[in-house]
C-alpha cells in the first residue's frame, strides 16, 4: 500500500512537472527555431549593410578633416564590430542541428542593427556640420586675393590676356608664365579684379594658390561651383550655365595631370588661367609675361618704398633709388623686397644698401630673393643632371648676350657623353618649359634643322642665382669649361692661367685687335673654342697659328673676327711643328671678314684644315667667290651643323665655283639671301645626293642650268620666291616639293646688347 502511494504521490508531481518542462522546451525550441531561420536572411542582410556603409568612408574622411571625431570614430568601431560579426557568421552552418548557434548570432546581428539605428542620426547630424565647415573651407580656398588700389597697372600686357577670355573661340585654358618672382601671381589678380572680367564672370571667379593646396579635389571644385563635373570627356555640362573664370595659381610642373582634370570641365565660355614657371606645352602656347620697363620698375619701387603717410621726399632719395633699380634688373620681386626694406628708412640706409649691392650679388643681401630662384631649379637636381650642367653652363657667358644655339650645340655635343645636336636641343627645351632660358628666333624659324638664326636669352638674376652658388666655387685649374671675358683695357695677367683639363673655351672680348692667349697651347685637352668678339666691327685676330698645335680641338667658332691669312713664314716663327690641324672638323664663321683668308695667300686656311667635314659662313659681307680650294676639302661632308651645305646672307658672294661637283657628299645647297648670284654651276645637276635647295632672296638668279632636270627624281624639296616658282614648276614633275618662302625684313639679327 506504501507503495501505491508513494507512486500515486510521485505520479501526482512529476507528470504535471514533465509537462511543464516539455511545454517550456518546446516553446524555446519553437521560439529558437524560429530565430534561427531567420538567420539567413539576416546574414545576407548584414553583408549587404556592410557593403553599402562602406560608401560612406569618403564622408568620414571629410568629417575628419572638420575635428568632428567622436562619431566617426563610433562609426567605424561599428563597421569594424560588423565585419567580425559576419565573419563569425560565415562559419556557422545553415543545417537544423545548428539551430541554438544560428539563434545566437541572429541575436547578435539584431543588437548590431539596434546600435546602428542609434548611430546613424547622430552620423548624420555631423555630417550637415562637415559640409558646412566643407562649404566654408572650399569658399576660402577658391577667393579672390584683395587687390590694393594703389597697385602699379600693366594695362599693355593685362590687355593683350583679357583678349584672350572676353574674345570667343579662344582656348579654354591659358598658361601665363615666366620666372619666380616676375609678376605673375600680381597679373592673375589684376585679371580677376578687372571690370570687364567681372561682367562677363560675375559672381564665378575663383582663385587657388596649387602649390599651397597640391590636394585639390576637381569634383569638389565643380560642387562648389553649382555644377556636376563631366562624366565622359569632352561632355557638355548644362549648356544653361553661367560661364566661370578658375585661376590656378602657382602650379609647378609635376600638376600636369591636374591641369589636365581641370582643362575637362566644358562649361562654354569658361576659361581657366595657369600660372606657373612652367610652360605646359600639351595645353597651347603660353603666354610669357614680359619684363617691367625701366619707368614701370621706378614706380614699383617708388610705391613699396614711399608709401602714402611717409615723411621722406622721393626727389631727396633720387640718386640712390635710380641705382638700387638698376641692380634689382626690372625684376619685381626684388624691386618690392628691397623697396619695402627701405620704407621710412635714413638716406644713410640707402646709402648702404647701394655699396651692398655694387659689392655683391642681390641675392646674398636678400635671402627671400634667393629661395625664389632656388624654387625654379629644384626640378633640375632630379634625374636631371645633364640639364642641370647645361644651365650652369649658360652662367658662363656675359650678361645682356644673345648666346648662339649653335655655339651651346657645339658645346654640348663635346662635353656630354652621349650627346648629339637633337639632345642637346631636347636639353635647350627642357629649360625653356621651365622658364630658366628663352629661344629668340630671327628669322627662317625651324627651316630644316638650322640653328644660325636662334639665340638663347637668360634673365640677369637667373645668371646670378648660378654665379652665387654654381660654379664659381670651383677651381679652374680643375674645370671642363672655362669663359674669359675682357676688354680693351683688360690686363694681360689672365694670358699665364693653366687650364690642363679644359676641353671648352669661350673668349669674350671687345677691342679692335684681339691675340688667341699663349696657355691655350698647353691645353691638350680642348675639344671646341668659341671667340666671340661684342664690338660692332671685326676685330683683328693673332695668335691663329695656335690652333695647329691643338691635336684634340674639333670644333672652332668665330664671331665678329677678321680672320688672318696663314703663312709658313708665321707658323715657323712660332715653332709649330707643322702647319695642319687633323683633328678640326668644323669651323663656324659669323660676321667675319674671310676675303684675306680665303685668298692667295701662301697658305689657304682650307689647307691648314684639310680634315674639315663642316662650314657654316654666316653674313660674312665681304666674301665675293668661294675659292676652287674649298672643293678640294674631299672630307668635306656638310657645311652646317644638320649635314647641310650653307652659305648664309654672304650678300657679295656672286658666284658659285663650278667645281662644287668634287662634293660628293653634298645633300643640301642653300644660298638663302645671297642676293647677287645670278646663275648655278651647270654641274650642279651631276650631284647625286643633292636632296634640297634653298634659294630664297636670291632676286637675281633668274634661269637654270639645263643639267636640273636631271634632279627631278631625287630632290626633296626645294625653297624659292615666288618669282623663281615657275622655273621649278617646268622642272618638278611633284609640285608638291616647291616651298614659297615668305620676305622677311627685320634687323632682328643685328641685335646688340643693351646694358
Amino acid at each position: 500500500m506504501e507503495a501505491t502511494v508513494l507512486t500515486s504521490v510521485l505520479t501526482s508531481i512529476i507528470v504535471p512537472a514533465a509537462k511543464k518542462a516539455s511545454g517550456f522546451l518546446f516553446g524555446a525550441a519553437r521560439k529558437a527555431h524560429k530565430t534561427a531561420k531567420m538567420f539567413p536572411e539576416l546574414h545576407n542582410n548584414l553583408s549587404s549593410m556592410l557593403k553599402s556603409l562602406e560608401s560612406r568612408r569618403p564622408l568620414i574622411a571629410q568629417i575628419n578633416q572638420t575635428g568632428t571625431n567622436s562619431v566617426p570614430e563610433t562609426f567605424t568601431r561599428t563597421m569594424e564590430d560588423g565585419k567580425k560579426l559576419v565573419e563569425r557568421c560565415n562559419k556557422v552552418s545553415h543545417g537544423m542541428w545548428n539551430m541554438w548557434e544560428q539563434r545566437k548570432y541572429a541575436n547578435k546581428i539584431m543588437e548590431w542593427e539596434k546600435s546602428l539605428q542609434i548611430l546613424l542620426p547622430q552620423l548624420n547630424s555631423a555630417n550637415l556640420v562637415a559640409q558646412n565647415q566643407i562649404q566654408n573651407l572650399i569658399t576660402t580656398r577658391y577667393a579672390v586675393p584683395y587687390l590694393p588700389s594703389d597697385t602699379l597697372r600693366l594695362d599693355a600686357q593685362l590687355a593683350e590676356i583679357k583678349m584672350k577670355f572676353l574674345t570667343d573661340n579662344t582656348p579654354s585654358m591659358l598658361v601665363l608664365t615666366a620666372p619666380p618672382g616676375c609678376g605673375k601671381t600680381y597679373m592673375a589678380k589684376m585679371l580677376c579684379h578687372d571690370q570687364q572680367v567681372k561682367a562677363k564672370f560675375k559672381d564665378n571667379i575663383f582663385f587657388t594658390t596649387v602649390s599651397e593646396n597640391p590636394n585639390i579635389d576637381v569634383q569638389q571644385f565643380c560642387q562648389h561651383a553649382g555644377f556636376r563635373s563631366p562624366a565622359l570627356e569632352n561632355e557638355e555640362i548644362a549648356a544653361g550655365q553661367n560661364p566661370f573664370l578658375l585661376i590656378l595659381d602657382d602650379v609647378p610642373s609635376t600638376s600636369e595631370s591636374l591641369l589636365h582634370e581641370f582643362n575637362q570641365i566644358n562649361i562654354s565660355d569658361s576659361k581657366i588661367l595657369v600660372t606657373s614657371r612652367c610652360h605646359f606645352p600639351k595645353f597651347g602656347s603660353p603666354y610669357e609675361l614680359q619684363a617691367l620697363s625701366k619707368d614701370d620698375a621706378l614706380t614699383l619701387f617708388c610705391r613699396s618704398a614711399f608709401p602714402p603717410n611717409t615723411s621722406f621726399n622721393e626727389a631727396d632719395f633720387q640718386e640712390e633709388l635710380n641705382e638700387i633699380v638698376n641692380h634689382c634688373k626690372k625684376f619685381p620681386l626684388a624691386i618690392t623686397t628691397i623697396g619695402g626694406s627701405l620704407c621710412n628708412q635714413p638716406i644713410e640706409k640707402w646709402r648702404l644698401k647701394c655699396t651692398e649691392l655694387s659689392q655683391g650679388s642681390i641675392l646674398e643681401s636678400e635671402e627671400s630673393l634667393r629661395v625664389a630662384l632656388q624654387g625654379c631649379l629644384d626640378d633640375l637636381n632630379k634625374g636631371m643632371a645633364t640639364v642641370n650642367d647645361c644651365f650652369k653652363d649658360l652662367g658662363l657667358f656675359p650678361k645682356n648676350q644673345r648666346i648662339p644655339v649653335a655655339a651651346l650645340l657645339d658645346m654640348w655635343t663635346e662635353l656630354y657623353e652621349g650627346a648629339n645636336d637633337n639632345m642637346s636641343m631636347v636639353n635647350l627645351y627642357e629649360l625653356t618649359v621651365r622658364n630658366l632660358a628663352s629661344i629668340v628666333i630671327t628669322r627662317n624659324k625651324g627651316m630644316d634643322g638650322y640653328y644660325g638664326e636662334r639665340f638663347v636669352i637668360q634673365h640677369d638674376m637667373l645668371k646670378l642665382s648660378f654665379q652665387d652658388g654654381g660654379r664659381k666655387q670651383q677651381k679652374t685649374n680643375k674645370a671642363h669649361l672655362v669663359s674669359v671675358s675682357t676688354g680693351e683695357s683688360s690686363s694681360t695677367e689672365w694670358h699665364k692661367m693653366d687650364l690642363p683639363k679644359g676641353e671648352v673655351l669661350v673668349l669674350n672680348f671687345q677691342a679692335k685687335n684681339y691675340a688667341l692667349p699663349k696657355f691655350m697651347k698647353k691645353m691638350c685637352k680642348l675639344k671646341v673654342l668659341i671667340v666671340t668678339n661684342d664690338g660692332f666691327s671685326p676685330a683683328e685676330l693673332s695668335n691663329f697659328e695656335l690652333l695647329c698645335s691643338l691635336s684634340n680641338l674639333k670644333r672652332l667658332r668665330l664671331e665678329r673676327t677678321s680672320i688672318p691669312l696663314i703663312s709658313k713664314e708665321s707658323i715657323q716663327s712660332k715653332k709649330q711643328k707643322s702647319i695642319q690641324s687633323k683633328s678640326l672638323k668644323k669651323i663656324s664663321l659669323f660676321m667675319c671678314n674671310v676675303r684675306e683668308a680665303f685668298g692667295n695667300s701662301s697658305i689657304q686656311i682650307f689647307e691648314t684644315f684639310p680634315y674639315l667635314e663642316e662650314l657654316h659662313i654666316d653674313y660674312c659681307n665681304d666674301l665675293e667667290k668661294l675659292p676652287t680650294k674649298l672643293c678640294d676639302l674631299i672630307r668635306l661632308k656638310v657645311l652646317s651643323i644638320t649635314n647641310l651645305l650653307r652659305l648664309r646672307s654672304c650678300t657679295d658672294l656672286k658666284k658659285l665655283p663650278g667645281s662644287i661637283e668634287k662634293l660628293n657628299k653634298l645633300c643640301f645647297l642653300d644660298i638663302y639671301n645671297c642676293s647677287r648670284i645670278k646663275d648655278l654651276p651647270e654641274s650642279i645637276g651631276n650631284r647625286n645626293g643633292l636632296r634640297k635647295i634653298n634659294m630664297a632672296q636670291c632676286s637675281r638668279l633668274n634661269e637654270l642650268p639645263v643639267s636640273v632636270n636631271d634632279l627631278d627624281q631625287q630632290l626633296e624639296k626645294v625653297t624659292c620666291d615666288e618669282g623663281a616658282r615657275n622655273l621649278w614648276e617646268s622642272v618638278l614633275s611633284n609640285l608638291d616639293k616647291i616651298t614659297v618662302a615668305k620676305e622677311e625684313f627685320n634687323l632682328n639679327w643685328l641685335h646688340r646688347p643693351q646694358n
